[in-house]
C-alpha cells in the first residue's frame, strides 16, 4: 500500500506510529500495530523482500507472536519442522545430538525457515489493515522530536520530499541503523575477525539425511550444514587464513567445499553466495523519547542457535501493545521505559548462549577439538543428557526479572503462561491465546479471591477448569491438564496477565492479588479475535 502522494511539503496527516525499515522486525510491528487499530505508516528504502536468505531458523515463541495476527499456521505451510540437530566431528562423527525441547508455546520448538518467502507471507498479512500505510522505495533523511510526537524527513523514489508525523517511532533500520546514528546512540561490542560465506542453494537431488542440522566441527574448516524449506539448503564456511575472498565465492570452490560431504555438481545449484562479518553488539540505549530501537538497530548476535530475527520480533511484540495502551490512554508514556528493562537482558542471555554454542563449532585448535569430541560424545551415552545439554545452552526460557510487574513478586512473576489446547465456552478446541484475545486478563484456578482493584477498572476474569469438566462461560476447560500444572508448580491459584501473556501479578489461593499498575485505565471493549 502507499496511500501518501509524491509531492513536497508537508503531510498534514498524523500517525500514531511510525516504522522505519520492513524487515522481519518492521513487517512484524505492522501487523501487530495494524491488528490493534493503530494509524502506521512504514518507511522501507527497497522496493522489493530481501532477496537473500539471512535468517534460516526460527522458535515456537515467535510462531506464537505471529499468531496473535493469524499468520503462524499460514507461515508453517513454508517451514521445516521436528528437524534434529547434530554436532559431528572431522569424520562426520555425531559426537552431540538432540531435539530441542518444547517450552509449551503451542507450536514446534524449532522450525526451519527460507526468510523471503517468510517475509513475504507477513508483508501480504500487512495487507488486511486499512491503517497501515507502507512506503516502498523512500527513505528517513532526518528525525527531529519535540513534545508532541516525531517528524520525519522523508525521500521517494522521485527525490520528492515529505514530512510525516508520528506520535512514536519504532526503529528497526537493520545493524548500520541510520536513525541510530542521528539519535547518536553508541553500540557497543565487538565484531569477530572471522567473515563467513554463507551459501543458498537449491536442492537439485536429495541425500541422505538431507534435512538434518549439521554443525560439521572441523578444525581445519568448521560448517554449518542446514536444511531449508522449499527445497533450499545452507552451506556456510568461514574464510581461513590466506583464502582469497572473492574466489571463495565463485561457483567452483563452493562445489569444491561442499563436496567433501558428498555433494556433488548435480546434487544442488547454487542460487547465491555472500560474505557476512559476525558481531556481538549492543545499543547503549534502546529508547530516545518517543524513538525506540529494535531488532538488529538494538542488537546484533552471531548466528550459531538461530535467534537473531527472532530476537528482532520479541522486541515488537513486547513494545507494539505497550505503545497501543499509551496511544489510548490505559497506561502512562512512563510504561514504555520497561521495554528496554525486559528486552535488553533476555537478548544478552540469548547472545552469551549463542557465542558459546559458537565456540564449540569453532573450535581451531585440534588437541581441544579431540578433547571436545570425546567428551560430549561420552556424555551423550548418558541417557537424555545430550538432549540437557543441547537445551542448556539454547534459547533461555522467557522471564523478565525485571519491568512491568506488580510487587511483591512471585515464582510466577515475569513469566509467559503456557499456551495448550484447551476447551472454549462453546465446547470446541481451542488454542489458549485466542481466548485470551490479547487483552489484560484475571486467570484463576477454583475459586478466586474478591479482587476490587482489578473490578473497578473493568479487568475481565477467565477460570481454568480441570479436565473432564463441562464448559461454561467465562472459563476454559484444561483439557491436557498444562495450565493446572503449571499453577501448582508456581504455587499461585490467581494471575493478572497482560496483553502479551506475561504475568503482571500473583497470589496464592484464597489471595487478593496486587493492585494493577499506577495509571491503569483500560477502555472498555470487548476481547478481539484473531485476524485470518
Amino acid at each position: 500500500m502507499n496511500g501518501i502522494s509524491a509531492d513536497d511539503g508537508a503531510d498534514d496527516s498524523a500517525y500514531d506510529v511510525a516504522v522505519i525499515g520492513y524487515g522481519p522486525t518492521g513487517v512484524t510491528a505492522a501487523n501487530l500495530l495494524g491488528a490493534l487499530g493503530l494509524r502506521v505508516v512504514v518507511v522501507e528504502r527497497d522496493a522489493e523482500v530481501y532477496s537473500r536468505a539471512r535468517a534460516i531458523s526460527t522458535d515456537e515463541e515467535v510462531l506464537r507472536i505471529w499468531q496473535r495476527v493469524g499468520l503462524a499456521d499460514r507461515l508453517k505451510q513454508d517451514m521445516l519442522a521436528g528437524r534434529a540437530l547434530d554436532f559431528v566431528d572431522t569424520r562426520g562423527r555425531t559426537f552431540l545430538s538432540a531435539n530441542p525441547t518444547p517450552r509449551g508455546h503451542g507450536h514446534p520448538p524449532q522450525l526451519f525457515v527460507y526468510q523471503p518467502a517468510l517475509e513475504q507471507v507477513l508483508r501480504d498479512g500487512v495487507d488486511r489493515y486499512p491503517g497501515v500505510e507502507v512506503l516502498l522505495r523512500h527513505e528517513c533523511l532526518r528525525l527531529r522530536q519535540d513534545a508532541d510526537g516525531a517528524e520525519l524527513t522523508v525521500t521517494g523514489p522521485d527525490d520528492s520530499i515529505r514530512r510525516l508525523r508520528a506520535r512514536y517511532v519504532i526503529a528497526a533500520d537493520g545493524g548500520s541503523s541510520p536513525t541510530r546514528a542521528q539519535l547518536n546512540i553508541g553500540y557497543e561490542g565487538r565484531t569477530y575477525e572471522d567473515r563467513w560465506v554463507v551459501i543458498d542453494t537449491e536442492m537439485l537431488k536429495p541425500w541422505p539425511d538431507h534435512d538434518r542440522l549439521r554443525f560439521r566441527c572441523d578444525p581445519a574448516r568448521p560448517a554449518v550444514d542446514c536444511p531449508t524449506p522449499l527445497g533450499h539448503h545452507r552451506w556456510e564456511f568461514p574464510i581461513l587464513p590466506g583464502d582469497d575472498e572473492r574466489q571463495l565465492t565463485t561457483d567452483e570452490a563452493i562445489h569444491a567445499m561442499v563436496s567433501r560431504y558428498g555433494i556433488d555438481r548435480e546434487g544442488i545449484r547454487i542460487l547465491r553466495a555472500t560474505v557476512y562479518s559476525h558481531h556481538v553488539r549492543f545499543a547503549a540505549r534502546f529508547r530516545v523519547g518517543r524513538v525506540f530501537l529494535a531488532g538488529d538497530a538494538a542488537h546484533a548476535m552471531p548466528p550459531w542457535i538461530g535467534q537473531g530475527m527472532a530476537a528482532g520480533v520479541r522486541d515488537a511484540a513486547n513494545l507494539c501493545w505497550k505503545l497501543a495502551a499509551v496511544l489510548r490512554g490505559e497506561l502512562p508514556d512512563s510504561v514504555l521505559d520497561t521495554y528496554e528493562a525486559e528486552r535488553k537482558p533476555h537478548v544478552k542471555e540469548v547472545t552469551r548462549r549463542a557465542v558459546l554454542v559458537g565456540r564449540i563449532i569453532t573450535e581451531r585448535r585440534p588437541v581441544v577439538a579431540r578433547a571436545r569430541d570425546v567428551v560430549l560424545r561420552a556424555g551423550c551415552r548418558v541417557p537424555g543428557l545430550g538432549g540437557r545439554l543441547v537445551d542448556s545452552n539454547w534459547i533461555p526460557v522467557a522471564h523478565y526479572a525485571e519491568g512491568l510487574q506488580a510487587r511483591p513478586r512471585t515464582k510466577a512473576s515475569g513469566r509467559q503462561i503456557p499456551q495448550p489446547w484447551v476447551t472454549g465456552p462453546d465446547g470446541g478446541p481451542v488454542r489458549l491465546d485466542e481466548v485470551l484475545a490479547g487483552r489484560w486478563l484475571l486467570l484463576h484456578g477454583g475459586v478466586l479471591a474478591p479482587q476490587p482493584a482489578w473490578d473497578r477498572v473493568g479487568v475481565p476474569s477467565l477460570a481454568v477448569l480441570p479436565a473432564g469438566s463441562r464448559p461454561a462461560e467465562d472459563a476454559v476447560v484444561d483439557s491436557e491438564g498444562v495450565l493446572t500444572a503449571w499453577l501448582a508448580a508456581h504455587r499461585v491459584a490467581g494471575l493478572a496477565l497482560r496483553p502479551d501473556a506475561y504475568v503482571y501479578a500473583a497470589a496464592p489461593a484464597g489471595a487478593p492479588l496486587p493492585p494493577p499498575p499506577a495509571g491503569f485505565a483500560p477502555a472498555a471493549r470487548a476481547a478481539t479475535p484473531i485476524t485470518p
